[in-house]
């Protein structure tokens, strides 16, 4: 694809609106994993978190091809992201002294990095559909996705800290985000492509389930303060 033509720069549009609509997911979880530490630590885990992420969906995309070859693979990946909804609505301490603050902020990184890469799927398989092959799209891609991160997660952390529900409505987008990945799977086309209904149920159960067990947890948890 030649440079600069108009075949280049519809495809990189359709790349910054791909990265436009599916960056809200990411800049969600980092926020959300982001509030558990002091605020001297939550913009360098917005910032790390993010580079971290962008270098696993690197890896990604490079290796796009293969990937597409793995069957059960949004299947895997919205399970493991439903798991991840339902840990960010876990109550947090604010009684963390400093070694505990240096725990948090790798289990912070630990959360970011695999929760990206497991909802990049859909940004990668999308980025490089979109791209046609044409590798200097793909890292233009990416590039434009950095900034688009990290002003959605600082923006998302701020509002977290004045209206604590959006811990709640993230977690659900995070879950709606694990069923759509799963439905999506095609191991299970049989199941959801001829019933409407299943795939109804499916968003449902994984969104009210989740909501139900951070506050059941929540609950269950002593001294600390509901998500």
């Amino acid at each position: 694809m030649e440079l600069f033509s108009a075949s280049w720069l519809s495809a990189l549009a359709a790349i910054v609106l791909i990265d436009l609509v599916l960056a809200g997911d990411n800049a969600i979880v980092i926020a959300l994993a982001a509030r558990k530490l002091p605020p001297r630590l939550q913009r360098r885990a917005i910032v790390w978190g993010t580079l971290g992420a962008v270098v696993v969906r690197s890896a990604m995309t490079l290796a796009v091809v293969w990937l597409l070859r793995v069957p059960g693979l949004m299947l895997v990946g919205g399970l493991g992201l439903v798991w991840i909804a339902y840990k960010l609505l876990l109550p947090t301490s604010t009684e963390s002294g400093h070694g505990e603050a240096a725990a948090t902020f790798w289990a912070a990184m630990k959360t970011i990095v695999v929760a990206d890469a497991l909802m990049g799927i859909d940004n990668v398989l999308g980025v490089a559909g979109a791209a046609h092959g044409a590798f200097d799209l793909v890292v233009i891609g990416l590039l434009i996705s950095v900034p688009i991160v990290v002003w959605g997660s600082t923006l998302v952390l701020k509002l977290v800290e004045r209206f604590p529900v959006i811990i709640n409505l993230g977690a659900a987008v995070l879950a709606f985000t694990a069923a759509k990945m799963i439905v999506s799977e095609p191991l299970l086309d049989a199941v959801y492509d001829p019933h409407a209904l299943a795939r109804i149920a499916t968003y449902a159960v994984l969104v009210i389930g989740v909501l139900a067990a951070g506050r059941w947890a929540a609950r269950r948890t002593p001294h600390a303060p509901a998500a």
